[in-house]
């Protein structure tokens, strides 16, 4: 009796384990962060002494990363047989991600369920990243401001025309602005956003911090 009880449990555990290691390449749609730097910087980077956060940089919106994602919830550290990428190809992305690191940890949460080999990945995200048009008046500001987040919203839709209020969603932290989200199809047609995922700020006074 014990020793079937023991293979009880350790086929639970192996069943945990396999339904903790989703399938690469498994998923319904992308979504595309994308991470106002100053805010960052103002909650986070200034704390840790990133370089992304240095005066001499100007940063505004930064690619956070590119997510695959269920229509409820989403997949990560997929189990892959795909190398990781080599420190180069992770240096090659600073300009659009502001750092290395961030780089490597999206590759290693998110790309490895994409299904993509990591070069593959990051050239997606990197395409996924130019296809969206980025409100150039946010790169105008010359002091704090404080707006409603709805503003940041209208702001990427009238950007870009082929956008709906569905297929994005903007969010707060600590009163801040902090990331646009867009949903994007595998072929990075944008597409509705899934309920988890549409959380936008509701906040009417949300904080927003020029480009250093």
């Amino acid at each position: 009796m014990q020793i079937r009880l023991i293979s009880l449990v350790f086929a639970l555990i192996a069943g945990a384990a396999l339904a903790d290691g989703e399938r690469p390449g498994d998923f319904d749609y992308y979504v595309l962060s994308l991470s106002w730097s100053p805010s960052w910087c103002a909650l986070e980077g200034d704390a840790r002494g990133s370089p992304q956060c240095d005066e001499a940089e100007d940063y505004g919106w930064v690619l956070h990363g590119l997510w695959p994602q269920y229509h409820r919830g989403w997949p990560s550290y997929c189990p892959t047989v795909e190398p990781h990428p080599t420190r180069r190809m992770s240096d090659e992305m600073t300009d659009i991600m502001g750092s290395s690191g961030l780089a490597w940890y999206q590759w290693k949460k998110h790309g490895v369920c994409s299904g993509l080999s990591a070069a593959a990945y990051y050239d997606l995200a990197r395409r996924a990243y130019d296809s969206v048009t980025r409100p150039a008046v946010f790169r105008k500001l010359d002091r704090p401001v404080t707006l409603p987040a709805k503003v940041v919203e209208q702001a990427f839709l009238q950007a870009n025309p082929g956008l709906e209020p569905d297929m994005l969603t903007i969010t707060c932290k600590g009163g801040r602005i902090q990331e646009a989200r867009l949903c994007l199809s595998k072929d990075l047609a944008p597409v509705p956003c899934g309920r988890d995922v549409i959380r936008d700020c509701s906040l009417d006074d949300a904080l927003l911090d020029p480009i250093r």
